[in-house]
């Protein structure tokens, strides 16, 4: 008699399993246990149960080795030619890594992973596994990118059977591959729909182990839930190398950052252009942040944040018109509300600034600022000030710093490359918290000024 399946519970966040249903999960979720069947056809024989497959990557077990015993390889890596996606991936893609790309419906997740195995088809053997749309709609877009690429080297393949797709990787010997999607392809080792986190696992498991018997190196594309988080078990975060996440912004740009990776650091923030060309790397972001108006006016300064390790330059704006309404609007785009009625809160207590406005914020370039970015704070206040007094702060100067709720200028992190970011690019004035000042920043070419109170930042920039 055949044996039937077990059923078991799978948590979709957490990935921990449970005999039987409840509602929540011990990770704190609620609603998130998942029905799985597992299949019942393997033997309980101790000489059977003993048979392992190495792991997630592959290898066999053979029992356990001394140290030394153990042969290291360097991982190589190898220039894509998409300057923000080798600078996230710390120089390259990893010959022989299994790496996801995650985002929101539209981020730009096909556009780029399209340039990128067009580009790599130049170099090696490459496949485009597409389980969501048609293989002509993949070449239209190719075609319409203008993307180059080697047509005897590019493989296009639209199939959902994880077996299938290894099948034709090992007949065309790819040795990089793009799955669109993770959550679109099915395997025969696990039960369940596709996207339901036995197959997701499953899936994801054979097509590394594949990638890491074989040198292969996989991109997959993974979808997103309404919290902006991988749709899916987290067990699918473990099973890769890398983890990739785009954010969207409210304009053309897009920000690339690695969440996980076993070959390099996760400080590193790509920036990217969306165009009719697809995803442009942009190379010098603090130029697109700066509105580059040739024409002084109130109501604008600039500053300097960090965005991962590298320091960006952006241009803040506020508008102060006189209030038609009976309560004064607040209105601001790409920051924090809350951090906005912070700051006009500490002008009207320490300065006895009267604010009977509406007021208007504004970050160019379509940048969202991060709330636990508080290094803006002397730019927000000083637009604002200039906005009301009808004074202008030169577009030479850069003022960066936090403000306490005593009226006292605090210290940032990474205060010496802020300022040799704001040197390199011409600006002769610098306003930093005093404890930021270091002997180093004199040899720059701009002068420093460090401030201990927004009582002085007042007095300087009047």
């Amino acid at each position: 008699m055949a044996k039937l399946a077990k059923l078991e519970f799978v948590c979709t966040d957490c990935g921990m399993n449970y005999p039987r249903w409840q509602g929540q999960c011990r990770c704190g979720a609620w609603n998130t246990l998942a029905e799985m069947k597992i299949p019942a056809n393997q033997s309980k024989s101790p000489s059977k149960s003993r048979i392992t497959t190495g792991g997630y990557a592959g290898g066999t077990g053979g029992g356990s080795k001394k140290i030394n015993d153990v042969e290291t390889t360097e991982a190589e890596k190898q220039l894509t030619g998409i300057g923000e996606l080798d600078r996230v991936l710390c120089g390259g893609v990893t010959t022989g890594s299994v790496n996801i790309i995650s985002g929101d419906p539209g981020a730009g997740k096909t556009t780029l992973l399209s340039d990128l195995v067009a580009r790599m088809s130049k170099l090696t053997p490459s496949l485009y596994c597409t389980a969501e749309e048609s293989l002509s709609q993949f070449k239209n877009r190719v075609q319409r990118l203008k993307l180059d690429y080697n047509p005897e080297e590019l493989y296009l393949l639209s199939e959902t059977s994880v077996e299938a797709i290894i099948e034709e990787l090992e007949q065309n010997k790819i040795k990089f591959a793009v799955i669109d999607s993770i959550q679109a392809v099915v395997t025969d080792n696990a039960n369940g729909s596709p996207g339901s986190p036995s197959q997701v696992k499953s899936a994801a498991q054979a097509l590394t182990q594949y990638c890491k018997q074989n040198n292969v190196t996989m991109f997959l594309i993974a979808h997103v839930n309404k919290n902006n988080e991988i749709a899916g078990p987290q067990t699918l975060v473990h099973i890769v190398d890398a983890l990739l996440h785009i954010d969207t912004n409210d304009g053309q740009i897009r920000t690339l950052r690695a969440n996980k990776n076993r070959f390099g650091d996760i400080d590193t923030v790509g920036i990217f252009k969306m165009c009719e060309r697809g995803m442009l790397s942009v190379d010098n972001p603090s130029e697109i942040f700066l509105s580059g108006s040739s024409t002084e006016s109130p109501g604008s300064a600039i500053t300097c944040i960090r965005k991962g390790n590298r320091n960006l330059l952006l241009e803040i704006q506020c508008l102060t018109t006189e209030t038609e309404a009976e309560f004064p609007q607040r209105v601001c785009v790409g920051l924090n509300m809350n951090r906005i009625k912070m700051l006009t809160g500490i002008l009207r207590k320490h300065t006895k600034t009267k604010i009977y406005h509406d007021t208007f914020f504004n970050i160019i370039g379509g940048l969202k600022i991060d709330e636990s970015e508080t290094c803006i704070d002397l730019a927000l206040v000083t637009a604002l000030l200039s906005s009301l007094n009808e004074f202008v702060i030169p577009r030479t100067t850069c003022i960066m710093g936090e403000l306490s709720l005593n009226g006292d200028v605090r210290p940032i992190d990474s205060g010496v490359p802020r300022v040799k970011e704001a040197a390199q690019h011409g600006f002769s004035e610098i306003f930093i918290p005093y404890r930021n000042y270091h002997k180093s920043m004199e040899g720059l070419g701009a002068k420093v000024t460090p401030i201990k109170t927004i009582h002085e930042l007042i007095e300087l920039i009047k």
